[in-house]
């Protein structure tokens, strides 16, 4: 279902061989999160499921549990709200129909700007992470760190964010065709974050604050 609104040198070893080549050892492979993180077949209109995951920003001193989110009726991918006071206000959303973060692609993960009272809320400086800024998704699990580092940050309209090149980079461009997630066209792992920015029009904030961060362990 397709998503529209939104690394020395050592001394060598006796072979027992005069002359043989020592092997260079491979390097492990990086720690990963494994998926899948909800249960196969979960429907994407089916409301957020709590995942054994943390986000954290150490530049902003952000740390916050994840919920796995679909969409809504409408195709947009879901932010649940509730009441002052409610913890979902610094939740972190990973979209289930994406990738899963530290997989070859595109893994999103969006957070509220501020609360119904205008309080800041999870993401409220996100636009503050300047590339090179470490993202961190911790597995609560195993321990394991999946790290990224950011690479970009930018702000569109609701109309840019809308248009198909930046959703794909948003969410991959499987997502967005409905074909669920995709390798990445440059083969590496990103993680998207969004949240929204601007002004406050029509009961929703007219611009979205995107950061691309990519893998490095």
């Amino acid at each position: 279902m397709a998503v529209w609104a939104l690394v020395g040198c050592g001394g060598a070893a006796d072979s027992g061989a005069p002359g043989a080549s020592v092997p260079t050892p491979e390097p492990p492979p990086p720690a990963t999160v494994p998926g899948p993180l909800v249960p196969p077949g979960t429907d994407l209109h089916a409301g957020p499921i709590s995942l054994p995951l943390q986000l954290r920003l150490p530049t902003l001193q952000v740390s916050a549990p994840v919920l796995g989110v679909g969409i809504t009726a409408h195709g947009a991918m879901d932010a649940p709200e509730g009441p002052p006071g409610n913890p979902i206000w610094q939740d972190a959303f990973w979209y289930r129909g994406g990738g899963v973060p530290g997989d070859d692609g595109t893994a999103t993960i969006a957070g509220h700007v501020d609360d119904v009272l205008g309080r800041p809320a999870l993401f409220a400086h996100l636009r503050d992470l300047h590339p090179g800024d470490p993202v961190v998704i911790h597995d609560t699990r195993s321990g394991v760190d999946v790290r990224f580092v950011v690479r970009e940050v930018a702000t569109y309209s609701v109309q840019q964010a809308s248009q198909p090149a930046v959703l794909a980079a948003i969410y991959g461009a499987g997502p967005v065709a409905g074909t669920g997630p995709q390798p990445a066209p440059d083969g590496l792992a990103h993680l998207t974050l969004v949240t929204c920015a601007g002004d406050f029009v029509h009961g929703s904030y007219d611009h979205r604050v995107v950061v691309d961060a990519q893998r490095v362990g």
